[in-house]
């Protein structure tokens, strides 16, 4: 998912993109989900119980928690965040991971390529290369957003090389 920003206060950059992973599943359908779960479990659990397979009731209680866990692990990751502007003073991408680690790039627009990572002809995530540098953005984006972006940029791009020099 794409979301628009501009800068304040600066001139206007000529892209300005926030990357974030799309979750389909609102906090309100997960707690929803989950009690779904548990109670459909604990009755399945409770029934097998009464027959006298008790054992099973275990298993229904670690398949909740397993599910829980899986949940977790997908919603943190989709904390991840790829922040691209380009100004007059170059390409930055900047990267948050889910651990709220920061890395910050720096890339030549004048010598930059975009190119799309294909598999299968399916597109998998955008490279993007300038002075022997390679940064792959994108991985969680589909094929058309992908797509969207590589065309977004590339003409950005061809806008920052056709624009006066700044000063």
């Amino acid at each position: 998912m794409t979301i628009e920003t501009l800068a304040e206060g600066k001139a206007s950059p000529f892209l300005d993109v926030t990357l974030r992973p799309y979750r389909s599943l609102p906090p309100e359908g997960f707690m929803f989900l989950m009690f779904a779960i548990g109670g459909t479990g604990f009755l399945i659990g409770f029934a097998f119980f009464l027959m006298g397979a008790w054992p099973v009731a275990g298993f229904c209680g670690l398949e909740f928690l397993l599910v829980y866990i899986a949940f977790r692990l997908n919603y943190r990751a989709a904390r991840l965040i790829e922040h691209l502007r380009l100004s007059d003073d170059g390409l930055t991408i900047t990267r948050i991971t889910p651990k709220g680690e920061v890395t910050i790039t720096h890339l030549e627009p004048n010598w930059l390529t975009v190119t799309l990572d294909r598999v299968d002809d399916e597109i998998r995530q955008i490279n993007l290369r300038s002075h022997g540098k390679t940064l792959n953005i994108g991985r969680f984006l589909t094929g058309e957003e992908l797509e969207d972006l590589a065309n977004r940029l590339t003409t950005a791009l061809h806008a920052y090389r056709s624009s006066p020099l700044p000063g």
